[in-house]
Formats: structure tokens, C-alpha cells, sequence
């Protein structure tokens, strides 16, 4: 029996990575990641290597179901260079080592994605649901309400679930045009895994559907909200008694090294967190108990339970979870 395996990466694309796939085609698949193959493709096509030199190897470390494809599954890889060390780009064995070394916290993550979804019109690409001139209606009545794009959210949704991944829920977002997926919660590798994967299945619907999905901070420019993955994080002591205390010393941490975790939290990030739109500005540091314009949000349940986790607000849209989930427990953790 013939099975089809859909190979995805993380490219060099600077300064956001892209996804990049492709198909091989195995006999008598097992199902299970350990029958996946090495791989090899042109680096030199994907901004991670010279074309004297190009070959790059594709490791796979996850598997799932491809709800595209009849006997199809979905192979999230490593990017590994031929002498045996993990490419540059590759920042997942980078947030593997960490979380091993951190194990005992036992670390949970849940991310929300945002994102904006365009189409085609007489003056290029505009926002679904937006007029050919001009602006909507003023944003507000769109989140949780009624916004545009939900056949391809909910065509989403229900494609996630078939791959496996850990999607949590949807809901359209403050912009007309923007909508939101979660993902988690559980270990930080596997949201973030799960994160790409569900990230390349939306490239696919829109790409079906007709329409472009944008994780661009701020896609409108103007009195419109830019579009985050703000990363809930918490570790086995914030979840216990009295571990409110325990997230409290935790900002701490994140405050004082602030700009470190700006530099890895997206691109084009000083366009969206400006202190408008349920944001901090990015040159300040602040936290606060059901704040949404804050760095850093404690929700209202957590404060009144006096445990459970934290917001980090500041990550983009298009920020790499690899990234982002390995400073977090870097700064939280460590010393």
C-alpha cells in the first residue's frame, strides 16, 4: 500500500521564516515517526545554503494525519546540515534541550494565533469584507460578532482536529478580516509543533479558497489592531497553592529582561505594540490583573484562585514559537 508523505520545514526566509513541503511517496507506512525517512532538498532555494554546497537534511521529529489526502500524513522536520549539526534556522532542538533541562517545572504553554485573512480586489489586496474604497465600519462589533472569513476558520478548525493537533478554539478578532485559533495547552515542543503544522494547513485553505492569510503584526495601518500570539505560560508550581507568588517573581524576571525577549518575538513588532489597540508600548515594561494593555496580563481567575498562569502579550503573529518558548523558560526558569 502506497502512502503519501507530506515533508514540512521551517525555510531561511529572513526576516520571517516560511513554511516550505514536499511529497514522498513510501510503501507499507507503519505510522509512526520512527518509519519516516531522512530526506535531503536544495537549500540553496530556501535562503539555507550556497548553491556549491546546498544539500540540507530534513529529520522528522512529528507526524500527522493529513486531513487533505487520503493515506496522507503530515511530517514536520528538523533542518540538519550534512556534517551532522542542526542548521542555523533550526530553533527546535534548541527548545528541546532547554525543556529537558527545565523538565522538573513541567512547563505548559497555550498559544493564540492571530491573523488576518485578504482578497484579491481592483487595488490589490484588501481585508475580506472590506469595502473596494475606503473603510468598514469602525472596528468592535467584529469580535465575536460578525466578522468575515468564518468558512475558512471553521474549515480550519475541523482540519486540525482531524491531524491531531491540539487546537483548543476559534473566535473572530476585534478587525474585520482577523480571526484567532488556540493552540494548547501542554509541553512547549509539542504547541509549537503543532503551531507550524496548524500555520501551514491555513496556508492551505486559503489557498483553496482563494485568499491570503497574512500573520503580519499590523496588516492595516491606522485606528485598526495589529494581530499577536500571545503565549499563555505556566509552570507546576504557578498551577499549585500559593503559586501566584511563584508567578509574581516570574515577571519580575520578564521585566528585566524585556528587550532580550523583544528581539526574538517577531518582526515588525514596534508597528503593533505602541499602547493602543490592547497593547503596551514596546519601550515599556508593565503588568497588571486583567489588563489586556499590558506586557504582561495575570487573568481576574487566576488573581482570585492565587494560582494558574500568565499572558506574555508582547509576541507577534508572526513570531517563531521556537523562539519565543525558549526565551520564556530560559528567563522563568533559569537563574
Amino acid at each position: 500500500m502506497k502512502s503519501k508523505l507530506e515533508y514540512i520545514w521551517i525555510d531561511g526566509t529572513e526576516p520571517t521564516h516560511q513554511l516550505r513541503s514536499k511529497t514522498k511517496i513510501v510503501s507499507d507506512f507503519k505510522q509512526n515517526i520512527g518509519d519516516c525517512p531522512e530526506w535531503n532538498f536544495d537549500g540553496s532555494s530556501t535562503n539555507q545554503a550556497d548553491g556549491n554546497n546546498s544539500d540540507c537534511i530534513l529529520k522528522p521529529v512529528r507526524l500527522y494525519d493529513n486531513p487533505l489526502e487520503r493515506d496522507g500524513y503530515l511530517v514536520l522536520c528538523e533542518v540538519w546540515n550534512v556534517d551532522g549539526n542542526p542548521h542555523p534556522t533550526n530553533h527546535r532542538w534548541q527548545l528541546d534541550d532547554i525543556q529537558s533541562k527545565y523538565s522538573k517545572e513541567d512547563v505548559w504553554v497555550g498559544i493564540e494565533q492571530e491573523y488576518t485573512l485578504f482578497k484579491n480586489s481592483n487595488n490589490g489586496l484588501i481585508p475580506v469584507g472590506w469595502p473596494e474604497e475606503g473603510f468598514p465600519e469602525a472596528q468592535g462589533d467584529y469580535y465575536c460578532g460578525r466578522n468575515k472569513g468564518e468558512h475558512i476558520a471553521k474549515r480550519h478548525l475541523n482540519l486540525c482536529i482531524k491531524a491531531g493537533i491540539k487546537i483548543s478554539g476559534i473566535n473572530s478578532e476585534v478587525m474585520l478580516g482577523q480571526w484567532e485559533y488556540q493552540i494548547g495547552a501542554d509541553n512547549p515542543l509539542r504547541i509549537s509543533d503543532d503551531l507550524w503544522v496548524a500555520r501551514w494547513l491555513l496556508e492551505k485553505v486559503c489557498l483553496h479558497k482563494h485568499r491570503v492569510v497574512s500573520l503580519d503584526p499590523k496588516p492595516v495601518e491606522g485606528d485598526w489592531n495589529g494581530a499577536g500570539a500571545h503565549t499563555n505560560f505556566s509552570t507546576k508550581a504557578m498551577r499549585e497553592k500559593d503559586g501566584d507568588l511563584v508567578i509574581h517573581k516570574a515577571i519580575q524576571k520578564l521585566e528585566k529582561k524585556h528587550w532580550e525577549h523583544i528581539q526574538v518575538y517577531g518582526s515588525g513588532n514596534e508597528k503593533r505594540l505602541t499602547g493602543l489597540h490592547e497593547t503596551c508600548d514596546i519601550n515599556t515594561f508593565r503588568w497588571g490583573v486583567s489588563d489586556r494593555g499590558a506586557s504582561v496580563r495575570v487573568p481576574n481567575q487566576v488573581a482570585s484562585d492565587g494560582k494558574g498562569y500568565f499572558e506574555d502579550r508582547r509576541p507577534s503573529a508572526n513570531c517563531d514559537p521556537y523562539l519565543v518558548c525558549h526565551k520564556l523558560i530560559e528567563t522563568v526558569c533559569g537563574e
